[in-house]
């Protein structure tokens, strides 16, 4: 049985990279930018760094800012509208998922005009051509959407986060550049940062988990948890940079193999309320790792961790008592960033548990998790996390 492994072309990590921009669009025949980002990057400047290298290299582009936090279908509809009318040959994301899971639904649909509802490319996507060429250049350290077949736009007539998954979205190019980084404002940096950790751990677990994902997965744990604190709290540019390259690896991992329940139960609550997707994981992620832990097999994969993370003695202990120290460890890294909220917090109502657990049920990321679930657990879950 063979294992298939997808990665991006080519990518620079460091800060000042973005500088390689101009370079790779002219070697590679590029004639005209789309350049994707929102308007709080274009506010406080960040997307304007970008511009520049573009400007000094005598690049014609246009920016399309027109994304929200959560990008919906209209989004990328009219940003498809946008790209045609500018004739540009290639796309440049500058932001967080946002704005690169936006370019790409904007990459996909040019190329497959038959996709343009945008609702049938959600799931496993059977698209036929490859996007339009997108480089990607993450302005947050979470999301690794520079480096995954994923991308996630949400239905608000359905209220439902479509998790749209396609090889043909993968940018050609990605540029790490943690000056990008550094601009974020501390609640922005802890939640993409226990962004990147979720998706870390629940690769680590996830059922289809292998031998290459496992080493990315591992790497991007131990890194999180060493820099998180001084890339939120001290904004120390050594910590942010490893930071970008952490959120980075993690997505070379699970684009691959996929996620679990913890991202199910986030999804839903940034359709339903318009939770920012990392405060949500963040949430989350402790109460589902104590239910998953249940699985013999999912508390030695916490075993492992916890020896990486500092905690030799993890060795020695009785299953429930990793699980215990695991999930304290995770609420302890959150609450270090500044991350104390409850969902309840974000307004979830428990007369919503039920159809949350529907959509959950429902969710790409649910076959994933090591450990069946029910609908009952979910709303068991979303109780617990109140």
């Amino acid at each position: 049985m063979s294992t298939k492994f997808v990665l991006n072309e080519v990518s620079y990590f460091g800060r000042g990279a973005r500088e390689e921009l101009a370079g790779e669009i002219k070697n590679r025949g590029f004639k005209k930018v789309f350049l994707v980002t929102d308007k709080s990057l274009v506010e406080a400047g960040v997307s304007e760094k970008v511009e520049k290298v573009l400007e000094k290299a005598g690049i014609e582009f246009e920016v399309y800012s027109e994304i929200k936090p959560n990008p919906t279908i209209k989004n990328v509809t009219d940003g498809v509208k946008a790209c045609k009318k500018a004739k540009a040959d290639v796309i440049v994301a500058v932001g967080g998922g946002s704005s690169i899971d936006t370019a790409k639904g904007i990459s996909i649909v040019i190329a497959n005009p038959d996709r343009a509802d945008i609702v049938s490319l959600n799931g496993a996507s059977n698209t036929a051509n490859r996007g339009l060429p997108v480089i990607a250049l993450p302005t947050t350290a979470g999301t690794a959407a520079e480096v995954t077949i994923n991308y996630v736009i949400t239905d608000e007539e359905r209220k439902i986060k479509m998790v749209c998954v396609d090889p043909n979205d993968i940018p050609i190019l990605a540029i790490v550049d943690s000056e990008l980084m550094e601009t974020m404002p501390k609640s922005l940096a802890a939640a993409t940062g226990m962004d990147a950790l979720t998706h870390a751990v629940e690769g680590y677990i996830t059922k289809a988990h292998n031998t290459m994902s496992d080493m990315f997965h591992m790497r991007a744990i131990e890194l999180i948890f060493a820099n998180l604190p001084a890339a939120v709290n001290d904004k120390d540019p050594q910590a942010i940079e490893n930071m970008g390259l952490a959120q980075y690896i993690a997505g070379m991992g699970f684009s691959n193999v996929g996620l679990g329940i913890v991202h199910s139960m986030a999804h839903q609550l940034g359709a339903v309320y318009d939770t920012p997707h990392g405060i949500a994981n963040a949430m989350l992620l402790p109460t589902v790792m104590r239910f998953n832990g249940q699985n013999p097999e999912t508390a030695q994969r916490f075993r492992e961790i916890l020896i990486k993370i500092g905690r030799p003695d993890a060795e020695h202990l009785n299953d429930q008592d990793v699980i215990n120290t695991f999930v304290w460890m995770l609420s302890e890294l959150a609450k270090k960033v500044g991350i104390t909220q409850t969902i309840k917090d974000y307004g979830a109502k428990e007369e919503d548990f039920d159809m949350l657990a529907d959509k959950a049920m429902e969710d790409p990321c649910k076959p994933g998790n090591p450990r069946e679930v029910t609908k009952q657990d979910f709303i068991d879950l979303y109780r617990a996390a109140m």
